[in-house]
């Protein structure tokens, strides 16, 4: 069905919801051409606005059926000022198109959006990193950065819930500063959001991420509160296109996240290549003791020492 056909047929639905409408009809056999009502009928002009707005739909639907865009939008029309008075400003078949269109637009925006932040929501996250990694023009691949507020229970339990959710809004605005075009910020879950880094290799990943780190650890958190300080742990790691999938992408990026947490927060963990070791961005490398993931032969955990 044509997006025409559809609105029109959205408008009838709706329409036809009034009270005082007229009957279903049977609508197993083709309708036959419609009968219009004519303005002068002393038995129209003399019906209650919901009768009359009942039978300009009626006709609306029929011609609609049959493909007669513009007259069923004329009965369309004259229905809505019918059942809503002489004050509605009747809208032309293409003004009614648009509005159609930015209000599909917004409603299906919403639905990629987390209610608290505003950041695109878990749901985006996937399907959006499901179409970089089967699109091979993403060139050297793509970079994923899950990061998480360190200690932020600690904030709710000492400042309550309500400035916990102030300090996540405030913390996406933050995150998403500097970003390259075409990356973005999707809340994950909890205190945890993920940077998507379209068309960076690992080091442009990293340091991205590393900037993050600094940004947020720089930051004057005091105006929210006089002793408020907060820092993030981000684990990154780096897909090529059309070889990744999205769970083992974010897993590794997770279990990198979880390597920086044990390496004492606020830090930027990555590695090379699967099974070498972590490593830590910045200032942090220089840790004596850096926490390697559980091996999967033996399922136990290593300590690299770092020089």
């Amino acid at each position: 069905m044509t997006d025409t056909a559809w609105t029109v047929r959205g408008l009838v639905r709706a329409a036809r919801r009034a009270p005082g409408r007229a009957p279903e009809r049977t609508r197993s056999a083709p309708h036959p051409e419609p009968a219009l009502p004519a303005t002068d009928d002393p038995a129209v002009a003399s019906g209650s606005p919901a009768s009359r707005a009942a039978l300009h739909t009626a006709a609306a639907e029929r011609l609609a059926e049959s493909g007669r865009w513009e007259p069923a939008y004329r009965h369309l029309r004259e229905a809505v000022r019918l059942l809503h008075g002489q004050h509605v400003a009747p809208r032309s078949p293409q003004e009614e198109m648009e509005r159609l269109r930015r209000a599909h637009a917004e409603a299906h925006e919403q639905s990629r959006r987390d209610s608290l932040t505003a950041s695109y929501n878990r749901r985006y996250l996937d399907e959006r990193l499901a179409a970089l990694l089967g699109d091979s023009s993403t060139g050297t691949g793509l970079c994923v950065a899950l990061a998480d507020i360190d200690h932020f229970k600690q904030v709710n339990d000492t400042h309550g819930h309500q400035f916990g959710d102030r300090v996540l809004q405030r913390m996406v605005v933050e995150l998403g500063r500097g970003l390259p075009e075409g990356a973005f910020c999707a809340r994950y879950g909890g205190e945890e959001f993920a940077l998507v880094l379209p068309g960076e290799d690992l080091d442009g990943g990293i340091a991205i991420s590393e900037a993050a780190r600094e940004r947020i650890a720089g930051h004057d958190w005091s105006s929210m509160h006089p002793d408020l300080r907060l820092t993030i742990s981000i684990g990154v790691t780096h897909a090529p296109v059309a070889t990744a999938e999205v769970d083992p992408l974010i897993g590794d990026a997770d279990l990198l996240l979880y390597t920086a947490k044990q390496a004492g927060r606020n830090a930027v963990a990555f590695r090379r290549g699967a099974g070498d070791r972590v490593e830590l961005a910045g200032p942090a490398a220089g840790r004596r003791s850096i926490p390697q993931p559980a091996d999967a032969g033996t399922g136990t955990a290593a300590s690299s020492e770092a020089p």
